[in-house]
């Protein structure tokens, strides 16, 4: 007879191997690099562009993202698209609106850090004001405490969610807009596993400090 098995502790204590899978796909010398293999000029260029005004297929964006967001911050990214369809013209269009779509994401993580950190000091007075307050009313027994009580508890759990959710996450999409703002862009024919020498390391580097 079969022996009846836990499947669900069995799956609840599976290990990822997730760092390891990193080191063998992405991480060569130090520097991470993500293939991108394209058919096209539009699998990475929205065909719903105007020239000179194009934007980057939704999917490819998607595409960088996923890859990069499980690398680790202190690798250096580079993305090898892989394609001989490309014009070089293309390729300064492609290099270049990769670029200014993560600058231009950066840009907008930065907004949303200066609105909540107004937002953080909003809610931390009205703490203070609410927690005053609520202490003035052990001294006026005909005020009554649940309102200032109420107030208090909500401008502190939303301090608190503002400091250790919202701002947690913005300050990992900012370094992960920081990094993508500065990947270095490079095209293959074909796919060849890239091998970095220390002059090319030290040149990416040396690219990477004057984006600084």
């Amino acid at each position: 007879m079969r022996k009846k098995r836990n499947f669900i502790r069995l799956f609840e204590q599976k290990k990822s191997r997730i760092d390891s899978r990193i080191e063998r796909d992405y991480i060569e010398n130090g520097i991470a690099t993500i293939h991108c293999c394209i058919s096209n000029y539009n699998d990475i260029i929205s065909t719903y562009s105007a020239k000179d005004q194009e934007s980057l297929n939704l999917d490819f964006v998607e595409y960088i993202r996923d890859s990069a967001e499980p690398i680790p911050d202190e690798y250096p990214i580079v993305l090898n698209i892989i394609g001989d369809c490309l014009t070089e013209d293309e390729k300064d269009i492609i290099a270049e609106n990769i670029r200014d779509q993560a600058m231009y994401k950066l840009g907008q993580v930065e907004k949303e850090q200066e609105r909540e950190f107004k937002f953080l000091i909003f809610m931390l007075v009205g703490s203070i004001s609410s927690g005053l307050l609520l202490w003035l009313t052990d001294f006026f027994e005909d005020i009554p405490t649940e309102i200032f009580t109420v107030l208090f508890w909500f401008f502190a759990d939303r301090m608190f969610e503002n400091i250790f959710i919202t701002g947690h996450e913005l300050r990992k999409e900012k370094r992960l807009a920081g990094r993508l703002a500065s990947i270095k862009v490079i095209f293959s024919d074909k796919y060849e596993k890239i091998h970095y020498t220390d002059d090319e390391i030290k040149k990416l580097y040396a690219e990477l400090d004057l984006d600084q």
